[in-house]
């Protein structure tokens, strides 16, 4: 099941009201689809138990009227509070529906009770294999507002964990699409502060009172929250009409919230719900667990904590080897191998990320790889995790882009990570060479060659073929 995505632990577009996608059933059923703004569109379909993934697919696009490449940018979801799962052309999403309690049970950690409940509706969302390039190549309107609304209801509900600044950018395009062009005098600050959650992620829109607010206040940057969402209303540029003869304004402003959406290293991403060690800490080096979001895309991985809303670890698929494993009577394991130090000396970390939907992880990571390889055999080694879509003088490949702010919540924090640290021989930290020349994985994307290549594991591995 490519591109299934599990409960991501936090809010997000699968966290409505339960809802049902199908009307009836019979020789004639009324198939609901949801868009991402929460509009519904029905669809009247024949035969409802056979009919595909792809006929549906192509039913609303020609009932929505979009371009061909909307049948590429986009794909049909079954999604509950629970489980989001992408289906492939073949999948026939009645029969799923129909099989739903058993996806639950094999995928998720739900009780009898919530699996009983739960119920799946059918969404149009973004495709997890569409490049971001060519999303940047698309100028139809009603295209680019779907990737838009997509895109907003992630970041309003922190499942793309942003910097303030950022999320004060990204709101005031909200503002420029929903109000219009900023008008001096306007009282505009009572709108904001009235439909702040519609601008801001709801974290930021939190109004402190009392004497630790004010305390709060006083080392506060200025110009955050409301006062640093109309400053940046302010700013918004209006289109000149040189930019594209083809594009609307409202278009242009789509198109600008996606740019500053594609600096996000997890946009786009499918997100799956695990649990990471904590690092010990106190004097009985006490762990425990910390519930942590998985991201996965055509460029790599990232590890986000769910409850902090920022990146514990990011890595790019030439940065990793990975496997799962799923021995009985034990919880599945998604194991992420990198390179790293141990108070200076170089060592490879083993992060364990437990989770039921490990082996959906390991299935899209080689995925994403095979179809990154397939479209650009030319370019294995092209950064992938940087904003910029335009050709430019390539990098050496192993050179990381420079962070853009110290703190961003876009940086990898693997401090707050509890890793297994081993050097070439797996069993103990001693003195190696830099780069690891044995894995405990044969999975991994070879840097010289656009294919996989088999590293033999050393002795007793966790390999799992």
């Amino acid at each position: 099941m490519d591109g299934a995505e599990g409960n991501t632990g936090q809010p997000g577009p699968a966290e409505r009201s339960h809802r049902s996608s199908v009307s009836s059933v019979g020789a004639r059923a009324d198939v609901l689809v949801y868009l991402a703004d929460d509009s519904v569109v029905p669809l009247a379909v024949e035969n409802l138990p056979s009919i595909s993934a792809h006929e549906l697919h192509r039913t609303l696009h020609e009932v929505l009227q979009l371009p061909d490449v909307a049948l590429e940018a986009f794909a049909l979801w079954l999604v509950s509070p629970l489980l989001e799962v992408q289906l492939k052309p073949k999948h026939q999403p009645y029969k799923l529906g129909r099989q739903w309690p058993e996806l639950l049970l094999r995928f998720t950690d739900a009780s009898d009770d919530e699996v009983a409940m739960d119920e799946p509706s059918l969404q149009f969302r973004r495709n997890v294999f569409f490049p971001k390039r060519r999303e940047l190549q698309i100028h139809d309107e009603e295209v680019l507002r779907l990737f838009y609304e997509e895109a907003k209801g992630n970041v309003l509900t922190a499942r793309y964990p942003c910097d303030l600044e950022d999320c004060e950018v990204l709101g005031a395009l909200v503002c420029r699409v929903q109000l219009g062009p900023y008008q001096p005098g306007q009282p505009v600050a009572c709108t904001l502060r009235e439909k702040l959650d519609s601008f801001l992620p709801a974290h930021l829109c939190k109004r402190g009172h009392g004497l630790f607010a004010a305390f709060r206040g006083r080392g506060a940057k200025t110009g955050s929250g409301e006062q640093g969402l109309l400053n940046a209303y302010r700013q918004v540029k209006e289109a000149t009409g040189h930019n594209n003869e083809h594009e609307t304004t409202l278009g242009s402003h789509y198109r600008a919230y996606l740019l500053k959406c594609h600096e996000l290293p997890f946009y786009g991403c499918a997100f799956f719900h695990g649990e990471v060690d904590k690092p010990a800490q106190g004097f009985l080096h006490r762990g425990g667990r910390k519930p942590v979001t998985v991201a996965i895309s055509l460029e790599g991985v990232h590890v986000i904590d769910s409850r902090e809303k920022h990146v514990l670890l990011g890595l790019r698929f030439q940065e990793l080897s990975w496997d799962h494993t799923s021995p009985e009577e034990e919880e599945p394991v998604l194991w992420l191998e990198f390179d790293g130090d141990s108070e200076g000396t170089p060592v490879n970390k083993l992060l364990r990320i437990y989770s039921k939907q490990a082996e959906l992880m390991s299935g899209l990571i080689e995925y994403c790889i095979e179809l990154s390889q397939a479209a650009e055999p030319s370019l294995p080694q092209e950064s992938t995790s940087g904003p910029q879509e335009a050709p430019s003088p390539s990098p050496p490949p192993t050179q990381r882009p420079k962070l853009r702010r110290q703190g961003s919540v876009v940086c990898s924090r693997i401090q707050h990570l509890s890793t297994i640290d081993y050097v070439e021989d797996g069993k103990g930290i001693k003195r190696v060479k830099p780069k690891r020349t044995t894995s405990f994985f044969s999975r991994q994307l070879s840097s010289s060659q656009g294919s996989y290549t088999v590293v033999q594991p050393a002795d007793d591995s966790l390999e799992q073929s």
